[in-house]
């Protein structure tokens, strides 16, 4: 059974920063892209960047583009979000998904994405 275990959320001032990391298990993610998605209050989830096994990874969310990198470690099964210059409308729940058997070098769309955690809270104050 597929588990994304999201970490490292908390409090953080505007223009700080932020690593996420998810943990995942329960198979072998070899063709499976992951992202990283995110909700704010009131809003629907979206994807905020994503990254396939071989490593070509891709900004979806405009919002973000120069401010996240995503990375990720395919001997440890995780996937880390590293968030820059945070803004108070980054406040959101982050989640970490994963998109089965995607292709090792397919960057899919949000909808394609299978499983998601639980996801870790990110307050960004002004």
């Amino acid at each position: 059974q597929v588990r994304l275990v999201e970490s490292g959320g908390g409090l953080v001032q505007a223009g700080g920063s932020l690593r996420l990391s998810c943990a995942a298990s329960g198979r072998t993610f070899t063709n499976d892209a992951m992202a990283w998605f995110r909700q704010a209050p009131g809003k629907e989830r979206e994807i905020v960047v994503g990254i396939n096994w071989s490593g070509g990874s891709f900004t979806y969310l405009d919002a973000m583009k120069g401010r996240v990198t995503i990375s990720r470690d395919n001997g440890k099964n995780t996937v880390d979000l590293q968030m820059n210059s945070l803004k108070p409308e980054d406040t959101a729940v982050y989640y970490c998904g994963v998109a089965l058997n995607s292709g090792r070098y397919t960057l899919p769309p949000a909808t394609k994405y299978d499983y998601w955690g639980r996801g870790t809270q990110v307050t960004v104050s002004s």
